[in-house]
């Protein structure tokens, strides 16, 4: 019992203005779920990325465990993920966190609980609602929107929370803030690292796995974590994107046409009309 139950991994390549943001949130939010921290440092050639891992380390404020490694190499994401999975303890569940991220209060709460819905088929994956993440950005999937401030973020979070609905089933997660239950993982294995080494494609690579394997991919409807976006791979990340694209179709070639078909189906349409509504009073309201 004294075991956390979700590891929540951050990997990191310099960034370090985003990533202080990122910690100092993690750290601060409010959740009732046991967990704990494993920072990746892979090999940031940035001094601060290392001198604020270990301010973090030091302190004692956050309450909950926090570890850390550093790659004498650079290994690449979807390595430093795998790295996680080796590290998870036997009844841990993974929370993979990207370090340009914003967290609120009960955001992992609220993931662990579309994680554990019950239906006739398990969960696999769990993502939140985001500014700026693909599928699953609010409130328009085609229009990422600028990183909101912790004040802003706080109250969107609090407005999904206060009317809670059902998980709602997504062709796949989204990397940034992407939950996978201790059962999938056991299932489906490690992510790909020959054929995405560096990032970009391996969640998606992985959910089609998992969803293959009889898991559920949902995206959490009353969560929220804000998303800066292509902080940790700067000038590479348009090239890094094609040659996912390109990987991800050679192992997945219906990969398109599934997304495509749950796009026009738009099964998140009702939950972003609710948000829109809401939030247009709520900001009017003060």
């Amino acid at each position: 019992m004294n075991q956390p139950q979700v590891l929540v991994a951050v990997p990191i390549w310099n960034g370090a203005g985003a990533l202080e943001r990122c910690l100092a949130a993690l750290l601060r939010a409010r959740v009732r779920a046991r967990w704990r921290a494993l920072l990746i440092d892979d090999a940031s050639t940035d001094p601060a990325v290392s001198d604020l891992c270990r301010r973090v380390l030091r302190s004692a404020d956050h309450g909950v465990p926090v570890q850390l490694r550093r790659n004498a190499l650079n290994r690449g994401f979807t390595a430093n993920v795998n790295q996680a999975i080796d590290a998870l303890a036997p009844d841990e569940h993974l929370l993979l966190l990207n370090s340009d991220t914003l967290v609120t209060s009960g955001w992992l709460d609220q993931m662990l609980a579309s994680a554990m819905e019950p239906g006739t088929q398990p969960v696999g994956t769990v993502t939140p609602f985001s500014n700026n993440a693909t599928i699953c950005t609010l409130p328009d999937p085609g229009t990422p929107a600028a990183l909101p401030t912790d004040e802003e973020a706080e109250r969107i979070a609090a407005l999904l929370a206060s009317e809670p609905v059902p998980a709602i089933d997504v062709p796949t997660g989204v990397g940034f803030c992407m939950l996978v239950t201790r059962a999938c993982l056991d299932r489906v294995g490690p992510f790909d690292e020959v054929a995405f080494p560096r990032g970009y494609g391996e969640e998606n690579d992985f959910c089609r796995r998992a969803a293959a394997a009889g898991f559920r991919n949902v995206l959490c409807p009353n969560a929220y974590v804000g998303h800066a976006g292509g902080v940790s791979f700067g000038e590479e990340r348009s090239t890094l994107m094609a040659q996912g694209a390109q990987a991800l179709l050679a192992l997945h070639p219906d990969y398109d046409r599934v997304v495509v078909d749950w796009i026009a189906r738009d099964p998140v349409a009702p939950r972003r009309r609710w948000f829109v509504q809401r939030w247009a009073a709520a900001r009017q309201g003060g």
